[in-house]
């Protein structure tokens, strides 16, 4: 029965995962809210706060653990600094291995502006093994609705958003971020991807 250690950014994630949490397996949260309130008021991800991630993903592989998730795209990066005995994953990775692996057109949809790079350049890696072709779209007016509160209003946001990509022909659409994933069940047509239940995956397989 493995042990996952999640680290968020972002308080309601926790909930996201527990609902996402395939049966045998135990997660442990850990929330760092500084890294993200950071990096957003740097415009993005700096090597300082990079190394800040790798350092509290460190943290988390303790005896016990089978494997730590990065649940945060922007800070995503700092995963690969982080030097553990056992693997840490970054959910977002996990999201675009599985969306590119088919090939064709996977767009990508993005609620704040910080994760875009770091969400476009996890891709691209993806995309390059799988023939796929990428792109990254920032949600105009969803991240001010999470950020006042209204949830349902960005859920609704994001679900309009995933299926005017697959009317214009996406054969994938994914969902950059975690708190995304209330916009699964609102989507009226074909489902996006959400990143919890692919990344526990990835991780519970690790």
């Amino acid at each position: 029965m493995p042990t996952i250690a999640c680290l968020h950014t972002a308080a309601g994630n926790v909930a996201v995962f527990d609902a996402a949490c395939p049966p045998g397996v135990t997660l442990t949260h850990t929330l760092r809210e500084d890294l993200l309130k950071d990096a957003e008021a740097a415009g993005g991800l700096t090597a300082e706060i990079a190394a800040r991630t790798a350092r509290a993903l460190e943290a988390l592989a303790k005896p016990g653990v089978d494997a730590v998730l990065l649940t945060c795209s922007t800070v995503g990066p700092g995963a690969a600094q982080a030097k553990a005995s056992v693997p840490v994953l970054r959910v977002d990775a996990a999201l675009a291995e599985q969306a590119t692996k088919g090939g064709g057109k996977v767009v990508v949809l993005c609620a704040v502006e910080t994760t875009v790079e770091p969400t476009r350049a996890i891709f691209a890696e993806a995309a390059a093994r799988h023939g796929a072709t990428v792109d990254v779209r920032l949600v105009p007016g969803a991240w001010a609705a999470f950020r006042a509160g209204d949830v349902a209003g960005y859920h609704a946001i994001i679900a309009a958003a995933a299926d005017q990509a697959f009317a214009e022909g996406a054969q994938e659409v994914a969902l950059a971020q975690a708190s995304m994933t209330g916009a699964v069940a609102l989507a009226k047509g074909r489902k996006p991807l959400a990143s919890p239940p692919v990344g526990l995956a990835a991780a519970a397989g690790a």
